[in-house]
């Protein structure tokens, strides 16, 4: 079945910079020097990673960081656990922000 989101264009990510090559360079530069191992280790960074990914729904970064995290040594119950603390997050968000919507009826029921 025809997708919008192809797996091989993954592999073009660094096309993306052809037009504004220094400004792609400066961006791959950083790219690399935030995913470096740190404080933090490139296994931990890459966690952080796949949960950010999947918070922005971004299948590419879904598939790049699942295997990046299973090429660093976490398994599949770490990564799944990393996608439950997305889950948490963004569903308490969702919660919280009922607090304007009370307070907003609140304040147009008066």
């Amino acid at each position: 079945m025809e997708t919008y989101y192809k797996p091989e264009d993954l592999l073009k990510f660094g096309e993306a910079g052809e037009e504004a090559p220094d400004l792609a360079a400066k961006f791959f530069d950083y790219y690399n020097a935030v995913f470096a191992e740190g404080e933090l280790t490139e296994r931990e960074k890459s966690l952080i990673a796949l949960a950010v990914a999947h918070t922005v729904q971004c299948p590419y970064c879904i598939d790049a960081f699942t295997q990046s995290c299973l090429e660093k040594g976490s398994n599949l119950a770490e990564m799944t656990e990393a996608i439950h603390v997305v889950k948490a997050i963004r569903g308490g968000a969702s919660l919280v922000h009922g607090v304007q919507m009370r307070n907003i009826t609140e304040k147009l029921s008066m």
